[in-house]
């Protein structure tokens, strides 16, 4: 209230002076004779107005003259530095301080010369002055800025972040497996990645300089350097994250290179890639990301842009390379590959989501969702070019030794690592659920139907679940083709009796057994059992009819020059299946042992009945081999190695 009550009278009092000169300049309008006393009253006047502005005009020197002075004292201590070639932030903090604070008063000069009205050239010169000077310490402050970035970085290396070339060129050389080989399942297995990994942020820049960084970025934003800040964190930073893909041994690529690529170098590099994207992702570009945020605390929308421009580069070139991969040929030994990278890409989104969450991050975003989906369609691809691989191949001849068929082996040990990307795939093959039931009910043999009835319907079974099984059963239906290739009907028997012995084992033994079910595992053994029998029926069958004892007494009608022929006709036989059979190959030792205990049970119980009732019509000297002869002989059978009996007895 007494605020307003003082300010009244001095507006009254102004109003009444203005008042009063329009008055006096109206009255010397009108009155051009003015008296003695007017003239010296006007004198007067005129002496105390220009007295008034001769004092305004000091204070208005005495200003400029303290601005000028103080422009002096910054200059001295901005150009001071300009002929030392040490570093200002390797002086001390008392040193760092004061040069900050001169950049400061440059900055509080600057602006006040602004706000004034600059008619004269002295002014002007001023705040050009002033403005080279804030020039001058901002180049400096980049330099200082770049200086501290470089020489106080912190090595990175991260436990998990240990590779070995040597070891991975020499492992290469067995990694070049094709369709059908075998060795698919040690080759995949080695070089298997592990799906956990420690996430952690480490400091990059020596934390003891974070505090000098976040000042020269404050004093450059405040002096509106932004550009040339970010700029400066940005190049530095970009060299950082080069040499970490370097040290990653992830080479920049065209797309046009990696197409060009032998496989067996292709697979190192996605190994490399696999490992080096969580590394990347979780351990760098979150500790880039830290780095970033304490530097540009302050600065709004500077962290995000400064952490994506420095970042962007190197992420793009990574998912390139990823690209590359998804728009090449969908061979079924890269399978694995691509779920590897499927998996370690979509485990990483969220992680990319949130650090490139900003407008200027989008790209980065967006870009790492389509190569997630190209990753998947290639999975699906080449699942589906694996089945259509297994139905399409062909043999001219049969495989040798009857045992267990390269593309068996391949397909059962390809399948057995596949359960390790059992959620990825059930989420990827699931929208082709119908078409992998319809193979699996169209592939079944006639003696799996109530199996594949059950089996239809994709009600409670994971779509993995019905690909396998239409795969098996794709299998099956290929061995069954590749068995009339024989022309002995029990070596035909003997090959799917080894080979869906291997498939039965192969799912029981493992994590497929959750899969395929134990109503699955049940129906083959019995397949391999059912074609063990037709194999020793085929075999076994007309030579032991030969030992049939057809007499109902001790007097025989037969006459003991046929019985001789018949034992004759039986050693011949039994000889012919010895040479043969030898050379026939069981690689499962258990169900090598059960087929030959089964045999010598059958042959060596009708040999000694037949021989033990005929001796004396037969003579001792008509026999070649007493019983334990044959049993011994039996237990080569199946070893794969061909032999020949050589009995120093024979007639």
């Amino acid at each position: 209230m007494g605020d307003c009550e003082s300010v009244a009278p001095q507006l009254e009092g102004e109003e009444n002076l203005i008042a009063a000169a329009k008055h006096i300049v109206r009255a010397l309008g009108s009155n051009k004779n003015l008296t003695k006393d007017v003239k010296k009253i006007l004198a007067d006047l005129g002496s105390q107005l220009s007295d008034m502005a001769t004092i305004e005009d000091e204070v208005v020197e005495g200003m400029k003259s303290g601005i000028e002075e103080q422009l002096g004292v910054v200059e001295e201590k901005i150009m001071s530095w300009e002929t030392d070639e040490s570093m200002i932030f390797d002086s001390g903090p008392d040193e760092a301080s004061e040069y900050l604070n001169a950049i400061e008063e440059a900055r509080k000069l600057i602006g006040e010369l602004e706000n004034r009205c600059l008619n004269g050239e002295d002014e002007k010169e001023l705040l050009r002055r002033a403005h080279d000077v804030l020039q001058l310490a901002m180049q400096r402050l980049e330099d200082e800025f770049k200086y501290l970035l470089v020489q106080n970085r912190q090595p990175f290396e991260p436990e998990h972040m240990s590779f070995r070339s040597s070891e991975d060129d020499s492992a290469d050389a067995g990694s070049m497996v094709s369709f059908g080989d075998d060795s698919f399942e040690e080759s995949a297995r080695r070089y298997s990645v592990s799906r956990t990994s420690e996430d952690c942020i480490v400091d990059l820049v020596h934390p003891n300089v974070i505090h000098d960084l976040k000042s020269i970025a404050n004093s450059m934003f405040m002096s509106n350097y932004n550009h040339e800040c970010s700029q400066a964190y940005v190049i530095v930073r970009k060299d950082a994250l080069d040499e970490c893909l370097f040290d990653l041994e992830i080479e920049k690529l065209s797309i046009e290179d990696v197409l060009k690529m032998e496989w067996g170098t292709l697979n190192s590099k996605i190994r490399r890639w696999v490992r080096a994207m969580k590394v990347f992702v979780r351990s760098y570009l979150a500790s880039e990301k830290w780095l970033c945020d304490q530097i540009f605390l302050e600065l709004g929308s500077a962290r995000a842009v400064c952490f994506v421009e420095a970042t962007k580069a190197p992420m793009l070139q990574l998912l390139n390379f990823a690209e590359a991969i998804s728009i090449g040929s969908h061979q079924p030994e890269k399978l694995v590959r691509f779920l590897d990278m499927y998996e370690v890409l979509a485990d990483l989104i969220p992680d990319i989501d949130a650090m490139f969450l900003d407008e200027a991050g989008s790209s980065v975003r967006i870009e790492s969702h389509e190569v997630l989906k190209r990753l998947a369609d290639s999975v699906r691809a080449t699942f589906l070019e694996f089945k259509n691989a297994v139905a399409s191949n062909t043999s001219t001849n049969p495989f040798a030794g009857g045992g267990n068929h390269p593309l068996t082996r391949y397909v059962m040990n390809y399948i057995s690592l596949l359960v390790d990307y059992k959620d990825s795939l059930n989420l990827l093959l699931k929208n082709d659920n119908g078409e992998a039931a319809t193979s699996f009910s169209l592939d079944s043999s006639p003696s799996t139907e109530d199996e594949s009835t059950s089996n239809d319907s994709s009600c409670g079974v994971s779509a993995m679940a019905l690909h396998l099984h239409s795969l098996t059963s794709i299998l099956e239906a290929n061995l069954h083709e590749k068995s009339k290739l024989y022309r002995d009907a029990s070596l035909q028997h003997f090959f799917l009796m080894n080979n869906i012995h291997y498939m039965t084992q192969k799912v029981k033994n493992s994590e497929l057994q959750a899969i395929f079910g134990d109503k699955w595992i049940r129906k083959h053994n019995w397949k391999f059992q059912q074609h063990a029998m037709d194999y020793e029926r085929a075999t076994w069958s007309s030579i032991l009819s030969l030992l049939k004892d057809e007499s109902n007494s001790s007097n025989s009608s037969i006459s003991r020059t046929l019985l001789r022929e018949r034992l004759l006709s039986f050693y011949i036989a039994f000889e012919d299946v010895y040479k043969t059979q030898t050379a026939w190959v069981i690689p499962d030792l258990h169900l090598r042992e059960d087929l030959r205990i089964s045999t010598s049970l059958k042959v060596i119980q009708a040999y000694r009945t037949f021989v033990g009732r005929q001796m004396h019509h037969i003579g001792e000297k008509h026999i070649r081999y007493n019983a334990e002869d044959l049993q011994d002989y039996l237990l080569d059978l199946f070893e794969g190695s061909q032999k020949s009996l050589h009995n120093p007895h024979r007639l």
